[in-house]
């Protein structure tokens, strides 16, 4: 492991703590050279998963992608970002707990949408304004009365 302050190659490590989930180890690193402290976390490398776009191309799973459309719905709203990381967690434990190694977008979408829908109802329809290609404000209209009756 690579010391990030100074570049040196002999770290130590100081402790070491399984997650939450289990599915990663945090580990408190010493390097040896310039004696500063820095945390790496370990997780198991998955089969690669794909996904299928709506035009039907295919494209590498990405957990920062996922991440980061869950946050641009999320922003200036309530939702933590510890509730955004369990969404990301349990979507990609769930993706990758199926047979498959490809799945519809429309699928992962569905995911967010859901888990969105019970946290923040504004962060369910800015994604979905998206998600489902809202056209005008009818179609908010629409969503927003589903989502109040």
């Amino acid at each position: 492991m690579r010391c990030p302050y100074c570049g040196g190659r002999q770290t130590e490590v100081v402790e070491t703590r399984d997650s939450d989930d289990l599915g990663t180890i945090r580990r408190r690193r010493a390097c040896v050279t310039c004696s500063k402290r820095f945390t790496t976390y370990e997780r198991v490398e998955n089969i690669n998963l794909y996904v299928i776009k709506k035009d039907k191309t295919r494209e590498q799973f990405s957990r920062d992608k996922l991440k980061n459309g869950i946050l641009r719905a999320c922003e200036k709203t309530t939702v933590s970002l510890e509730a955004i990381d369990k969404i990301v967690h349990d979507i990609e434990r769930e993706l990758r707990t199926t047979e498959a190694s490809e799945i519809e977008s429309s699928k992962i979408g569905s995911m967010i949408a859901a888990n969105l829908k019970t946290i923040d109802k504004v962060a369910y329809i800015r994604f979905s304004s998206v998600f489902k290609r809202f056209v005008d404000v009818e179609d908010f209209e629409k969503e927003v009365k589903r989502l109040i009756g």
